[in-house]
């Protein structure tokens, strides 16, 4: 039996005191309390997050559950705490891949920053929360996302032929290393190579996704100017080492996507310190600050940073990125942090 003390009205209003520090409004008026239920002197309802990867998931609940029970009446509170991920923003121009509310481009301007292991270990994050998450190897030149994700097998195709992507660790993939051998290059020019990227983005059964990652050789050539003309690209995310050469190459990267409106989500300083396994000192190896310098410059976040890293490496190598084969090691957590905060800024996008 409805205690008649208690009403909807009582709770929402409650509930409508407790803030989202990101969204910058209260729950009531983002939308995130539901299904309110209201027996004797218990109350419950759903609180619908943003995003699985809410860092302040806990924070909000505690505050929420506070509220109510902050009710005359009220002795019990049952909170199910889910997430309902946003669309991102629609372009007239372009047209979404039918089923992913968000796509989200890992660049860099140069090789050898550890883009690949960046994009790997951020989908793999974010696929830990609870996600629907998609990886696609945009690398046509040097697609190592089938090593480092397990994979060694080509993809089936649908009877209207098109791919469908291959699943590993909760995550769907699909890249050009499936197709080829592993000593075979890619020897196309530009037109094949803008093809093929079309094929990916229209030419694959994602199913229902909340985030596609997508990798990106380095540099601004074909592969990245074909993806911007094609889809509405959430954001983008630029990977950089913190020596000057790297940084001068990630500032074109971070320009070019400016200047096509496609918004930067932040930076990620890899490789930005060595701890040494045996006596703890940490070393400097490619200088020091370019990120944060970098981020002031342009106004654009500091994402996180992360060491050079061994065990990361060796997870790369055996197809276990560190975010499984060490979850609970620092260099996981700096991922998983990453990865909050990566959606945390796509959950607030259309709101800047």
């Amino acid at each position: 039996m409805t205690d008649k003390n208690i009403t909807e009205d009582m709770v929402l209003g409650a509930l409508s005191s407790v803030m989202d520090p990101e969204l910058n409004k209260d729950l009531v008026s983002a939308n995130m309390i539901r299904e309110i239920k209201i027996s004797g002197s218990a109350v419950s309802f759903k609180l619908v997050l943003t995003t699985s990867a809410c860092p302040l998931k806990k924070e909000l609940e505690e505050q929420a559950r506070a509220a109510a029970l902050g009710i005359e009446g009220v002795k019990e509170v049952k909170i199910d705490v889910t997430a309902d991920v946003p669309q991102s923003r629609k372009m007239p121009d372009k047209t979404p891949i039918p089923g992913i509310k968000n796509t989200i481009a890992v660049a860099s301007g140069k090789g050898g920053v550890g883009k690949s292991t960046v994009a790997v270990n951020l989908a793999l994050a974010l696929a830990g929360t609870g996600a629907k998450v998609g990886l696609l190897d945009a690398d046509v030149y040097g697609p190592s996302i089938p090593l480092m994700m397990g994979i060694h097998r080509a993809p089936e195709a649908t009877e209207d032929e098109k791919l469908i992507p291959i699943e590993n660790h909760g995550v769907k993939l699909i890249s050009v290393g499936f197709m080829l051998d592993e000593e075979t290059p890619l020897i196309w020019r530009g037109p094949l190579v803008m093809q093929l990227i079309q094929q990916f983005l229209n030419g694959v059964q994602w199913g229902e996704l909340d985030y596609l990652i997508i990798d990106l050789p380095p540099g601004t050539g074909d592969v990245q100017l074909t993806l911007v003309q094609t889809i509405p690209l959430t954001g983008t995310v630029i990977v950089t080492t913190p020596q000057d050469i790297a940084l001068l190459d990630a500032r074109r990267a971070l320009k070019m996507f400016a200047e096509v409106k496609v918004p930067v989500l932040g930076i990620i300083e890899n490789m930005s310190l060595f701890v040494c396994p045996h006596c703890g000192e940490s070393t400097e190896i490619f200088s020091h600050g370019g990120g944060e310098k970098t981020s002031e410059r342009y106004d654009v976040p500091l994402l996180g940073k992360l060491p050079l890293d061994v065990k990361t490496r060796e997870g790369g190598d055996c197809g276990k990125p560190i975010v499984l084969l060490e979850p609970d090691s620092e260099q996981a957590k700096t991922f998983k942090d990453i990865a909050c905060a990566l959606a945390g800024k796509i959950s607030v996008l259309d709101l800047a």
